[in-house]
């Protein structure tokens, strides 16, 4: 535990009860606490964040995968002073990370061209959500949305909690990979690192919004189920 606890600084007692019974050791959740209690385990405390939400702001989930896929950008500095722009990319339902797109500066031109390559490979989402910013309210990716019969669900200026799911990534992004690193010593070992953590993120992280499955594991249940209807039909 205390191995683990070292490895995942910024992963509580519930997360890292995940990884014993990985590896054989199944615990219950109250032995697993006083274990972690008297081992003298914490999570370093954040300053909790304002909840401003009212319920007449929430919005509707992803019921299905590769329903709705929602888009952010996140910012840093390398050590050498080069910035990085990250547009992350996931989908809604499963939590999985599509993409991480690490670069210098990224238009709207290098947003179609990563949204392109992923419909590419997973085929295209019913929606997208984002913000207003100008990257992803561009007359050119709006007009190409509208002709691959995409609808865009936007944030409402002031109000990132529209943008829940992937917000909750942008935070684990930072707190996991970004803030754990002294640095970068410049973009491209960040693109290297970025994208170690993006697949931790969906193969090796619980979520404990998906039951403590991993993105993968979520995804992997999904396409049996699947299986199951198409076969069963």
């Amino acid at each position: 535990m205390q191995k683990l606890a070292g490895q995942y600084p910024r992963y509580g007692y519930r997360r890292i009860r995940i990884f014993l019974r990985r590896a054989g050791l199944s615990l219950s959740i109250g032995r697993t606490w006083r274990l972690w209690t008297k081992a003298g385990l914490q999570v370093p405390r954040k300053r909790p964040r304002r909840r401003v939400a009212s319920q007449r702001d929430q919005v509707q989930r992803a019921p299905a995968a590769n329903h709705v896929w929602a888009y952010d950008f996140v910012f840093d500095t390398c050590a050498n002073s080069q910035q990085l722009k990250c547009l992350t990319v996931i989908d809604e339902h499963t939590r999985e990370a599509l993409a991480i797109d690490v670069a210098g500066s990224i238009c709207s031109e290098r947003v179609v061209d990563v949204r392109s390559r992923l419909i590419s490979e997973r085929g295209a989402p019913k929606f997208l959500r984002s913000d207003n910013g100008p990257e992803f309210v561009s007359a050119r990716l709006l007009h190409l949305a509208a002709d691959e019969g995409l609808q865009m669900a936007l944030s409402q200026p002031g109000k990132p909690w529209q943008n829940g799911s992937d917000e909750s990534i942008d935070g684990k992004f930072r707190d996991e990979c970004l803030s754990m690193m002294e640095y970068f010593r410049n973009r491209r070992e960040a693109c290297v690192v970025i994208e170690q953590w993006r697949r931790h993120y969906n193969a090796v992280r619980p979520h404990s919004a998906l039951g403590y499955l991993t993105p993968s594991q979520l995804d992997e249940s999904l396409s049996g189920k699947d299986h199951e209807v198409t076969s069963l039909k």
